[in-house]
C-alpha cells in the first residue's frame, strides 16, 4: 500500500462509506480492497479487522497496520508464506494499474485507474506525471514492478 496523507485517506473513507453513516462496513472495506487488488473473503476480513465496521480512526489504524504488515514489521513477520502472499498481492495490484500489460505503469494508466476507482479529482491539483516521478528511480517516466513495489511498501517515518 502506498502511504497516503491523512486528508487523502479521509477522502477515500468518505467515498467508500456508501451509506454515509461514518463507518466502513466489511463489505465497503472489501470493495475498496478488491479494487486495489487485494482479495479477502468477508470472514477473513472480519478476522483481520476484528469487528463488523470501522470508523475513520480505526480505518487509519487498519491502513497503518497493512503498511507495517507489508513491510514485515509485524511481530513474527518472518513468515515466508506471508511474504509470498504480499508479493502475490502486489503483483495483482500492479496488473490493475498496468492497463496495456507491457510491464510498466504510465502516468496515463495511473490517472485512468484512479478515476475508475473514484480516487481522482480533477480539481485536487495532483498531477499523475509528478506522482509517477516521485517513485521513478531510473527516470524513464514510468514505473516498473520493482519501483511500484518499493512505492507500495514505503512507510511513513
Amino acid at each position: 500500500m502506498c502511504p497516503l496523507s491523512h486528508s487523502d485517506l479521509q477522502k477515500i473513507f468518505e467515498k467508500v462509506d456508501m451509506d454515509g453513516d461514518g463507518f466502513l462496513s466489511l463489505e465497503e472495506l472489501n470493495m475498496l480492497l478488491e479494487k486495489t487488488g487485494f482479495n479477502y473473503s468477508i470472514k477473513e476480513l472480519e478476522s483481520l479487522v476484528g469487528k463488523k465496521s470501522l470508523d475513520l480512526s480505526e480505518f487509519l489504524f487498519f491502513y497503518e497496520s497493512m503498511l507495517k504488515q507489508g513491510n514485515g514489521e509485524e511481530e513474527g513477520g518472518d513468515d515466508g508464506d506471508e511474504i509470498e502472499k504480499v508479493e502475490r498481492d502486489l503483483v495483482k495490484a500492479f496488473k490493475v494499474f498496468d492497463l496495456d500489460g507491457d510491464g510498466f505503469i504510465t502516468s496515463q494508466e495511473l490517472e485512468c485507474v484512479l478515476k475508475k476507482l473514484g480516487m481522482w479529482d480533477e480539481g485536487c491539483g495532483k498531477d499523475s506525471t509528478t506522482m509517477i516521478c516521485s517513485y521513478d528511480t531510473n527516470f524513464d517516466g514510468k514505473l516498473d514492478f520493482q519501483e511500484f513495489k518499493d512505492m507500495m511498501l514505503l512507510t511513513t517515518s
